[in-house]
């Protein structure tokens, strides 16, 4: 169980470390934006240390991020269910990159969601255009 624990902390500071790297952020520039030491924020990319919720929130807003997706990347909440086409296959990845774009923010993911969600419901299939 610890060695399952430690590998989720591993995975959540490797995410980050990409979140920030995809936001051409460096180190001290993310410790200016979240109010943390870099030093600390290392620690925690690395797995070292595990990041409190308060930590992860600053975490998610310096990377304009949910902070339910990052608080999901830790483990600490469930992932909403994947989501279905009409007939019953998965929906494509598309919602899944909405929820994960660093350069929008909570309420136009809701939106855009709303809309890519409104779309999908009214086809029937491929024929429906």
């Amino acid at each position: 169980m610890e060695d399952a624990w430690k590998t989720q902390i591993e995975g959540l500071g490797a995410f980050i470390r990409t979140q920030r790297n995809l936001a051409q952020l460096s180190l001290r520039e993310m410790a200016a934006l979240t109010d943390l030491s870099d030093a600390y924020l290392s620690q925690v990319e690395r797995g070292i240390h595990e990041p409190s919720v308060r930590v992860l929130r600053a975490i998610a807003k310096g990377l304009n991020l949910s902070a339910s997706s990052l608080l999901a990347e830790a483990g600490l909440v469930d992932v909403e269910p994947a989501a279905t086409a009409p007939d019953g296959a998965a929906a494509p990845a598309t919602e899944s990159a909405i929820r994960s774009d660093p350069t929008l923010t909570d309420s136009q993911k809701d939106a855009l969601l709303g809309v890519y969600r409104s779309f999908g419901s009214g086809n029937s299939g491929p024929a429906a255009q």
